[in-house]
C-alpha cells in the first residue's frame, strides 16, 4: 500500500484521514487531530526552531524516510503526514503502509520530501505521535491475538494521556481492539466509588439502578461495576446493559457469567495482563477492558533517516536525523 500526501492534498490529512488498513480503524475526529497537532507544535517550538533557522540554509531541501527499528503494528502514518503538512504545506509525504498493518524491523514506512527547515521542525512531533500510537497498536494486537477464537472483545479504558485520548484510542482500533466509552458524558458507568456513596446514603444498588434506568433515555448505555458475586443478581435484574466484574478470579468469572445468564453483557476488568487475558476470555465474558493498552504502552522505536541536498551548501550532504 502506498499513499501519497502531496502539498496540495495535505489539508486532507490534517483534517482527519480515514486510512483503510486490515482493521479499518476509521478516522480520528478532525477537530481532535488539529488540536493535538497544534498544541504539540506550539509546545515544541513556540518561537520557531532556532537550531535549523541558524544552521540550515533557507533553500536546502530534504528527502527523509520513516523507518522501523523494530517490528510492530503501524498507527499514526497519516498523523505523521499531517504534522509535516501543518508545519509547511510544501512538504510531501508518501505513506508506504496502511495503519493497522504489521511491519518488520528495517522496513520503510513513509518517505518525506520538502524544505529541510520544515521537515526538521516537524520531525520530533511527528515521530513522538507515530511512535506512541504504533506502540499502543502493537500492544493491543498482542492482547487481541491472546484471545483469538473466544469471541471476547479487548477494550481500552479512560486511562489515556490527557489531551491525547482521540489518537490513543484510534491506535487501539488499529491494533484490532475496541473503545470503551469515550468520556464521562457518553454513558452511565457506576463504579465502586459511586456505589460507596449510594450505600453510605442507605440506597441499595438495585434500587439505584432501577431509578437510573427509568430516568435515562432509551439510547443511553447503563453499566455497573461489582466486586462480589452476591451483587450480581440485584444489578442484572434491575436492568443494566453491561455488568463489570472487577478483579474476579477465573473461577468467579465463570460463576458470574452463569448467574448473568445472557441478561446483560459481561465485562471483566482488573488484574489483566498478557499472561492472564486468555484464561479470562475463556470464562465466557463478552469484553475484557485493559488499561495497560494506553497507560503502559511503550513507544515503538521508529526513526527518521534524512538525506539533504543544500543548494547554498555546495553539494549533497548525507546525514542521519535523530
Amino acid at each position: 500500500m502506498t499513499t501519497t500526501v502531496p502539498a496540495a492534498a495535505g489539508a486532507t490529512a490534517a483534517s482527519g484521514v480515514r486510512p483503510t488498513g486490515p482493521s479499518d480503524p476509521g478516522a480520528i475526529p478532525p477537530h481532535a487531530l488539529r488540536r493535538v497537532i497544534e498544541t504539540a507544535l506550539e509546545e515544541d517550538a513556540p518561537w520557531g526552531d532556532v537550531t535549523s533557522e541558524t544552521l540550515i540554509p533557507v533553500d536546502a531541501r530534504v528527502t527523509a524516510t520513516l523507518a522501523a527499528r523494530e517490528p510492530g503494528v503501524l498507527s499514526g502514518g497519516a498523523v505523521f503526514a499531517a504534522v509535516m503538512h501543518a508545519v509547511d504545506p510544501a512538504v510531501r509525504t508518501e505513506l508506504h503502509l496502511a495503519d493497522g498493518a504489521t511491519f518488520a524491523a528495517g522496513q520503510v514506512l513513509a518517505t518525506v520530501e520538502g524544505p529541510a527547515r520544515s521537515v526538521l521542525r516537524a520531525e520530533r512531533v511527528g515521530l513522538n505521535l507515530v511512535q506512541r500510537m504504533s506502540g499502543i497498536a502493537t500492544v493491543t494486537a498482542r492482547y487481541v491475538a491472546a484471545v483469538a477464537g473466544t469471541g471476547t472483545r479487548i477494550a481500552d479504558t479512560r486511562k489515556t494521556t490527557p489531551g491525547l485520548r482521540a489518537v490513543e484510542r484510534y491506535a487501539v482500533r488499529c491494533g484490532g481492539g475496541h473503545n470503551h466509552r469515550n468520556s464521562l458524558s457518553d454513558a452511565v458507568l457506576a463504579k465502586d466509588n459511586h456505589l460507596a456513596v449510594l450505600l453510605a446514603g442507605g440506597t441499595p444498588i438495585g434500587d439505584a439502578v432501577r431509578d437510573a434506568r427509568r430516568r435515562l433515555g432509551h439510547t443511553v448505555h447503563l453499566e455497573v461495576e461489582v466486586d462480589r458475586l452476591d451483587q450480581v443478581e440485584a444489578v442484572v435484574s434491575a436492568g443494566v446493559d453491561t455488568i463489570m466484574l472487577d478483579n474476579f478470579t477465573a473461577e468467579q468469572l465463570v460463576e458470574g457469567v452463569h448467574r448473568v445468564a445472557g441478561r446483560a453483557l459481561v465485562e471483566a476488568s482488573g488484574g489483566v495482563s498478557l499472561e492472564t487475558v486468555g484464561a479470562i476470555a475463556r470464562t465466557g465474558v463478552d469484553v475484557v477492558s485493559v488499561g495497560a493498552l494506553t497507560h503502559s504502552a511503550r513507544a515503538l522505536d521508529l526513526g527518521l533517516d534524512v538525506d539533504v541536498t543544500g543548494a547554498s551548501a555546495g553539494g549533497d550532504v548525507g546525514v542521519t536525523g535523530a
